[in-house]
């Protein structure tokens, strides 16, 4: 597959900012673990330096305990210097557990455990004097001197780790610091250009859309142009078809009247003018239907419903319909239910039921039965007109109620492809809807339903079906 530049760019872009993204998140996990570090460093620190104040604590307690027997010979005093001293064993080897990565201080503590043996030392000699009676001044004198050379020494030297513990911590928390500067402004800046580089990709991705959009539109204006072309070819093809046939019609019988006008007996003169007047009925009708579809289209059509009486519009109808089209068909009128009133517009429902009855007969045999039916609800009336003509394809149904569209079964029979689609927009302002039912050889049904409130219908005082 060949990708275009803005393909490149794009799958460029994406990757980079992934990259950036992985970066990003690689640092702020070095972040967090820095801060970890930190938190069991000040930690470790902070346990250091309580063992610390802890052993010197201990040797505190231990000399108060051993200067008490000394002075009053108290044995819980002793006992209390023998319990200070047993605890000290183990705090001065978790101390050593405590500073086993720091070599120096391993230093400092080696001079610390000599100091508290030598402590240790000098207080075993005060006790055994005491306990000898030998408690005299002069003899502890010296014993004093040294001891408190001792504990000068241990605390020195518990200041001096107390200080290196210190300063291992501002040097760990200002290392912390510098490198968590530096990654979150790393972080910042790669959050930045992943978020510039993502904002440019959405750029390209919309730039594209719109030229899409803009390439459908513009096909899509050119499948309508080309449609309306071919609307507007069809349109003119179908109306001169149309009227050339009854225009010849009327032309020829007008010429033949005029040249026979003593030749030829009153049948046949009736017969020319018959034929005259159903040509420019037709004329009449198809012109009728093309501006009804015009002024559909441009909103202009006129909607003015009144309460008018059904069955004996449907009467009207019927024997307008036969009149003009010869007594060849049949056309039953059945009135089902107890409505004999409803509130429409006149002149769009005669536009409906005539565009539908004349199609039975024009699709009908010859000498064929026709049924109108009047039907109501409880919301709405129903028309259906029932032929037993050619029928009408599956595959044709869907296209019925488009303008110009017609059965391939339709072989010679004259029309324009328009009065269904008359229909259609005259339901659309009774807010309507049409079906059909059909099958080819057998017949054609279609069911008209326009719904309607219970104030604009007049119900019947009789609810038995009316035949005519």
């Amino acid at each position: 597959m060949k990708w275009s530049l803005e393909g490149k760019w794009i799958a460029s872009g994406f990757g980079l900012s992934l990259l950036l993204m992985g970066v990003v998140s690689f640092i702020s996990y070095q972040n967090a673990t820095q801060l970890i570090d930190s938190g069991n460093k000040v930690k470790h620190t902070h346990q250091v330096m309580k063992s610390l104040i802890d052993i010197f604590a201990t040797l505190t307690d231990a000399e108060s305990g051993r200067r008490g027997y000394i002075l009053y010979g108290e044995r819980s005093e002793l006992k209390r210097y023998n319990q200070a001293m047993q605890s000290l064993d183990a705090k001065v080897k978790n101390l050593q557990q405590q500073l086993a990565d720091d070599p120096t201080q391993q230093q400092q503590l080696k001079r610390l455990k000599f100091l508290i043996s030598q402590r240790v030392e000098l207080s075993k000699q005060s006790i055994e004097l005491q306990q000898q009676g030998k408690s005299t001044f002069a003899l502890q004198a010296s014993v004093v001197t040294r001891s408190n050379q001792n504990r000068s020494q241990i605390r020195e030297t518990l200041t001096q780790m107390q200080t290196r513990e210190e300063q291992l911590l501002q040097i760990s928390v200002r290392y912390s610091q510098s490198n968590i500067h530096n990654r979150m402004l790393i972080e910042f800046l790669g959050t930045l250009l992943s978020f510039s580089i993502l904002l440019g990709v959405y750029a390209l991705l919309y730039q594209q859309l719109v030229k899409r959009q803009q390439a459908e539109a513009t096909q899509r204006t050119l499948a309508q142009e080309k449609e309306l072309s071919e609307l507007k070819l069809r349109f003119f093809s179908m109306v001169s078809h149309e009227f050339r046939t009854p225009l010849s019609i009327i032309l020829g019988s007008a010429q033949l009247l005029a040249q026979s006008e003593q030749q030829w007996t009153k049948e046949k003169k009736l017969k020319n003018l018959h034929r005259i007047q159903s040509s420019a009925r037709s004329m009449n009708q198809l012109l009728t239907d093309i501006l009804t579809l015009t002024r559909a289209e441009t909103g202009k059509l006129e909607f003015n419903p009144e309460l008018i009486d059904l069955e004996a519009f449907c009467i009207n109808l019927i024997e307008d319909l036969q009149f003009c089209n010869q007594p060849q068909h049949t056309i039953k009128f059945i009135s089902q239910g107890s409505c004999t009133h409803a509130k429409l517009d006149e002149n769009l429902l005669y536009s409906i039921l005539s565009n539908l009855l004349s199609n039975a007969m024009k699709y009908s045999p010859q000498e064929g039965t026709i049924f109108l039916v009047l039907s109501c609800e409880r919301d709405a009336i129903i028309f259906q007109v029932q032929d037993f003509g050619i029928g009408i394809p599956s595959e044709f149904q869907q296209h019925l109620f488009e303008p110009f569209h017609r059965a391939n079964n339709v072989s010679k029979i004259v029309g324009s492809g328009l009065g269904l689609a008359v229909v259609k927009k005259c339901l659309e302002l009774h807010q309507g809807e049409v079906s059909v039912e059909s099958e080819v050889g057998v017949g054609t049904t279609f069911t008209v339903r326009i719904p309607q409130t219970a104030t604009a219908m007049v119900n019947s005082k009789m609810d038995f079906p009316h035949i005519r």
